[in-house]
């Protein structure tokens, strides 16, 4: 694949009805063909996966879509586009704006350089420097593709104060800090690690989010709010996992080698939680705000305190990173939890 080309996914891959509309409520003739501030886009394969919580889904459409090389549509990017439009006619101050991050670019991956590369220079790493290193990173990777339209999905079905996949792209660090943390991964693994711990220590200090580089963290993935989030070395995310602000996924000393918690898919981890060593969260497991996690938790298992105790399993079907409900709360539990 050459890094100068844009590629674009077609409609069939994603799974729920996408609706871009100008106004907060919209009368049902807006949804006639042909109506400029109303598009519809049907996804079909790949969201139930992240969007409605289907534990085993069957890979092979996905695969044969990124596989066959062919020029497709690309529903994400044509949302975000008609969304950057919409808003620069609402608010003219911010078209010039608008045009330099997002209409003056060709595909997703562009726009998300050219973001990113804004958002991370300082007078040492000039932004064209930046562009040049995300472009040539994301445009040569499918599985970072892939993973930054899953994730801007996910901010968009799981983050209420998401207005728009157009938002997540321009304004939201816990995305920003995610699809950064994707290209240094990247460099670490093609062995520019000292690159990759630059890349990650302006991260850090833009964003407030510590995720080190060779971290694996899988797709689907919102980082709430994410100030104060660290990720270390050895850690390990399944997909669709949501985590809230001021999470550790640390170690418990001095100690080198697999040192650090591994995420099941599915799980939801409460804001200031700690989870210390190299300690396995089970999938779909739930660790409310504030806990100390110091040993493994069940799959779909509540945990919360200090140290944290299982205080409840899901009956629910839907994991809880889609669901967000993780008050904890009495009226919670009667209506989610039962106890084993």
């Amino acid at each position: 694949m050459g890094s100068n080309t844009c590629h674009s996914f077609s409609p069939d891959m994603f799974s729920s009805l996408l609706v871009i509309d100008g106004d907060d409520e919209a009368p049902e003739n807006n949804t006639a063909p042909g109506n400029p501030k109303f598009v519809e886009f049907r996804f079909e394969k790949v969201f139930p996966v992240y969007a409605m919580g289907v534990l085993k889904p069957d890979p092979d459409p996905v695969l044969a879509e990124f596989s066959s090389g062919s020029d497709l549509d690309d529903p994400i990017w044509d949302a975000v586009r008609e969304e950057a439009k919409l808003e620069a006619e609402k608010e003219p101050i911010l078209s010039s704006f608008l045009y330099a991050s997002i209409l003056s670019h060709d595909c997703l991956e562009r726009a998300l350089a050219f973001v990113l590369a804004n958002r991370l220079q300082s007078p040492t790493l000039l932004a064209t420097q930046l562009m040049d290193i995300f472009c040539n990173i994301i445009m040569d990777d499918r599985d970072i593709q892939r993973s930054i339209r899953l994730d801007v999905q996910a901010f968009k079905d799981r983050d209420p104060s998401c207005l728009s996949y157009c938002s997540a792209l321009l304004y939201l660090k816990g995305y920003h800090s995610l699809q950064a943390y994707r290209v240094a991964h990247a460099l670490w693994n093609q062995g520019r690690r000292v690159l990759a711990l630059a890349l990650q220590s302006r991260i850090s200090e833009v964003f407030g989010v510590d995720i080190h580089p060779a971290a694996k963290i899988g797709e689907g993935i919102l980082l709430d709010h994410a100030t104060g989030v660290v990720i270390g070395e050895t850690a390990v995310i399944g997909n669709r996992v949501s985590l809230m602000q001021g999470v550790t996924l640390g170690g418990t000393g001095k100690e080198t080698g697999d040192r650090h918690p591994k995420v099941g898919q599915g799980a939801l981890i409460g804001a200031s939680a700690n989870i210390l060593g190299n300690i396995k969260i089970g999938e779909g497991a739930m660790i409310a705000a504030g806990s100390l996690v110091l040993k493994e938790v069940p799959p779909r298992s509540m945990v919360a305190g200090i140290p944290a105790k299982v205080i409840g399993y899901y009956e629910d079907e839907q994991d809880p990173s889609l669901t967000m409900k993780h008050d904890a709360s009495k009226e919670f539990f009667e209506h989610v939890a039962v106890q084993r």
